[in-house]
């Protein structure tokens, strides 16, 4: 299963994208992180590196 992004708290600071070790977030249109669903392996390393807790495995 992969992350959830809440889409409110998150303040599109992009460190979620750098520390993915597989590259499955992004940036979307809105400057918002999306979470590839299909790329993601449920790691966590994004939840560490949000400064706002926006991210929930």
């Amino acid at each position: 299963m992969a992350v959830t992004i809440d889409k409110d708290a998150c303040i599109g600071c992009g460190a979620c994208v750098g520390g993915c070790p597989v590259g499955a977030l992004s940036m979307d249109d809105e400057g918002k992180s999306v979470c590839d669903e299909g790329t993601c392996i449920d790691c966590g390393s994004c939840v560490g590196t949000c400064p706002v807790g926006a991210i929930s495995q």
